[in-house]
């Protein structure tokens, strides 16, 4: 089972036809989605892996979310999706506010609440957990760090594979880049993700990472699989029509670490195969998949 551990907030993405009319009324479409980037990655990877296996429960999440009703609903779109809540539950929930505006370009306004203050998992999070998936946003920000570099320490010591996602090239340069790299390089994902914003941010062209695999995605242009420093530049295929971004990357590391786990560490079929999740959550609202 895959585990991560992370945001569960709630998405609340605005689609603008024009531009912002600040001071005065904007038409828009609005749309609430379950969110964070932990709870995306383990609902897309429960969605696929529920297909597949008809499981009650494929993968996992630990993460704290307000005791209220925001709260009460998010949980229930986690079991209903296949996910294992592994929560605790106090403060208040969490929301982000996406703006897309007619250009595609993304803006969030983000106000985790609850979702940073988990300061320890939940007992027996572990249990028939094969993978564990760690976003960057969980190292970022106090007390949720160190429970989670708890449940690293945790992973490590049962011989649980760890992995990471970089999550956001302005929060690595607000952290500290040497930091990060340092805490990486302390913590030795067995796979690690990023973009090409966050590999720019890291210097990961003349200083790469000591790791078994690097992923470096860059859109709709090839994606760079590096594996014992050896590099293979992958094929996208197009997209048709692409509705909204958010959540196409947390849709190719479900997408990634679900074959991974099944098809004996072939790394490129793992790559095909988070390509193939997040175009469908591309033309997807939200962090959403179409039914196709």
């Amino acid at each position: 089972m895959l585990c991560v551990i992370g945001d569960l907030v709630e998405d609340i993405v605005v689609w603008l036809p024009e531009s912002l009319n600040y001071g005065a009324d904007t038409p828009s479409r609005i749309v609430r989605t379950r969110g964070g980037s932990a709870s995306n990655v383990a609902v897309f990877a429960a969605t696929v892996a529920r297909k597949e296996t008809n499981q009650a429960a494929s993968s996992r999440l630990i993460a704290q979310v307000g005791d209220d009703r925001l709260g009460d609903q998010l949980v229930g779109t986690l079991r209903d999706a296949g996910v294992d809540p592994c929560v605790v539950r106090s403060g208040r929930t969490g929301s982000i506010v996406v703006i897309v505006s007619p250009d595609g370009e993304r803006t969030m306004i983000t106000d985790r609440a609850a979702a940073t203050e988990l300061d320890l998992a939940p007992e027996n999070w572990f249990e028939n957990v094969s993978l564990l998936h760690v976003p960057g946003y969980s190292l970022f920000s106090e007390p949720l760090a160190t429970a989670t570099r708890s449940c690293i320490t945790t992973a490590h010591e049962k011989n649980i594979p760890v992995t990471i996602d970089a999550s956001s090239a302005s929060l690595i340069l607000a952290y500290g880049v040497a930091k990060f790299r340092s805490l990486v390089a302390e913590i030795r994902p067995k796979i690690f993700f990023c973009n090409t914003d966050e590999a720019e941010v890291m210097n990961l062209t003349t200083q790469p990472l000591d790791l078994d695999i690097v992923v470096i995605k860059s859109g709709a242009r090839p994606t760079a699989l590096i594996e014992n420093k050896v590099v293979k530049m992958i094929e996208v295929e197009p997209v048709g029509e692409i509705i909204d971004t958010t959540g196409a990357g947390d849709a190719f590391a479900a997408g990634f670490l679900t074959k991974f786990s099944e098809n004996n560490l072939d790394t490129y079929i793992s790559v095909l195969a988070g390509h193939q999740l997040a175009a469908r959550v591309l033309r997807s609202p939200g962090a959403t998949m179409d039914t196709q």
